[in-house]
């Protein structure tokens, strides 16, 4: 009975940590479904060992212990996940048809609400989105697992040297070299979060509800002006990748299964900090599911966009996998 009362007493103290367990479990992987099953196991062995917890770290740093050898664990027998601009590959023609390479391990969204990035402290949701980025996600997978473990809770969390390396039992010196080695590379691959703008200007907005609006009326000229010039689109699990407005907007009228103003609905999502749309597309008199696209602005248009074509995603984001006609 006194056993059972302390695994209870775990569940309610350790519950209000599961989203940014989840969130970190996110950035080690790069898999929304992973992490969710890695927080999961975390809970499950920490639970199992509740009543041997001694109290000499908070509960906090305790399951960040757990959730970093549960991670590690995993990492031994998975490859990075990759976006396709990530393959070393340029630019693709868009006339060439594309190819599905299901068997690659892609890189996930994530929905906000998931991993902290929708939160009522303005403060906290700048750090939150920064930190949860699809390009900083992207550069984590090419660290090697210990390294980015220490960059992300020495980084990002903020955790002290002497937490990490008595989290890791490794020394001090050993977790600042780690973390320098990580930043000198995570420096030559990932961009300046300067460049990101935020979705929270009124032309912010208004760019927003033009590409809204374009698509559906499958406009592509007008889908074209809201892109950078040297613009990038890209959709796993397709490896290949286009840059340049104009180039997307031949990839569009040449290979998207639209084909007329209406085929597709867009709603809005919040994915990895950034704007997102939930794309519906029309078949036999009903919207379905299509892709999660993801953008990221800058000030003067969309500068990426990427279409994450796994349907498994929608119920993840609390999407419904079909629309009525008249929605």
């Amino acid at each position: 009975m006194m056993e059972t009362q302390v695994r209870d007493d775990f569940l309610h103290l350790a519950d209000p940590f599961r989203r940014e367990l989840t969130a970190y479990c996110y950035r080690m992987l790069g898999s929304i479904h992973d992490a969710e099953d890695l927080v999961q196991e975390t809970y499950l062995r920490a639970w199992r060992s509740y009543d041997k917890f001694e109290g000499r770290s908070s509960l906090r740093s305790w399951l960040y212990r757990i959730a970093t050898n549960v991670c590690l664990t995993a990492l031994e027998s998975r490859g990075k996940r990759p976006m396709p601009t990530g393959l070393g590959t340029g630019s693709a023609d868009p006339a060439i048809p594309v190819v599905e390479q299901v068997e690659v391990p892609w890189l996930e969204p994530a929905p906000d609400v998931m991993v902290g990035a929708s939160n009522a402290d303005p403060a906290a949701i700048v750090t939150s989105r920064e930190s949860v980025r699809l390009a900083l996600i992207a550069a984590l997978q090419h660290l090697p697992p210990r390294q980015r473990a220490v960059l992300i809770l020495r980084d990002v969390l903020k955790w002290r040297a002497a937490e990490v390396a008595e989290l890791l039992d490794v020394s001090a010196a050993a977790v600042n070299s780690m973390l320098q080695r990580a930043r000198a590379q995570l420096d030559e691959i990932s961009p300046s979060e300067d460049e990101v703008a935020e979705p929270t200007t009124q032309d912010q907005r208004d760019l927003l509800n033009r590409y809204v609006e374009a698509f559906e009326r499958y406009d592509v000229n007008a889908i074209v002006t809201l892109f950078t010039k040297d613009a990038v689109w890209e959709m796993p699990p397709f490896p290949t990748w286009y840059q340049g407005a104009d180039s997307i907007g031949r990839l569009i009228s040449a290979q998207c299964p639209a084909q007329r103003p209406g085929d597709l609905r867009l709603l809005p999502t919040e994915a990895n900090g950034q704007p997102a749309f939930a794309m519906y597309l029309r078949r036999d008199g009903t919207y379905h599911s299509f892709a999660i696209n993801v953008l990221t602005l800058s000030a003067s248009g969309i500068e990426h966009g990427t279409m994450f074509f796994d349907l498994s995603l929608f119920p993840l984001f609390g999407l419904p996998d079909t629309l009525p006609q008249d929605a």
